[in-house]
């Protein structure tokens, strides 16, 4: 990957919707060495896909939580028992297994504290692979960046 790729992606991260055309312009290349450079960062599954950026309040989501949890038993069978668990749980936008005192944080996003609460101890502490539950509420997002900083390579 070469410093034309990485403007391509770093327009193409900005800005999805732009055309061939307008993504060579921005980065220098003719328009059909920029749509060849496109396809084969596609192919080449360094770019996996494109997608809207919505905002979840604007449609219902007024709360963002993150959910600490400590697994029952540390072994791959109840490992992968969570995992399917969290996947089944449409709520659950991003989960991450951990270091340090909890085995993975969820980033939930919710329409109201009965959501919430239904998530907990309805799906989440009923579990037999879950041991605890720590949520924490986020009063404000002081800052989202989608994407990779590509600007650091």
């Amino acid at each position: 990957m070469d410093h034309f790729d990485i403007r391509i992606l770093q327009a193409l991260q900005e800005d999805g919707r732009l055309t061939n055309q307008e993504l060579a312009s921005r980065v220098g290349l003719s328009a059909s060495q920029c749509s060849r450079r496109r396809m084969k960062l596609e192919a080449d599954g360094v770019i996996t896909g494109y997608r809207a950026v919505i905002d979840p309040g604007s449609v219902g989501f007024e709360l963002l939580v993150y959910i600490d949890v400590t697994l029952n038993t540390h072994n791959p069978d109840n490992s992968r028992h969570f995992t399917d668990l969290v996947n089944r749980i449409p709520q659950v936008r991003e989960a991450a297994a951990l270091t340090g005192e909890m085995d993975y944080r969820l980033k939930v996003l919710v329409n109201g504290l009965s959501d919430l609460s239904g998530i907990i101890n309805e799906r989440l502490l009923p579990d037999p692979s879950v041991q605890t539950v720590k949520s924490t509420i986020a009063l404000k997002q002081l800052k989202t960046a989608p994407g990779i900083p590509l600007e650091l390579l």
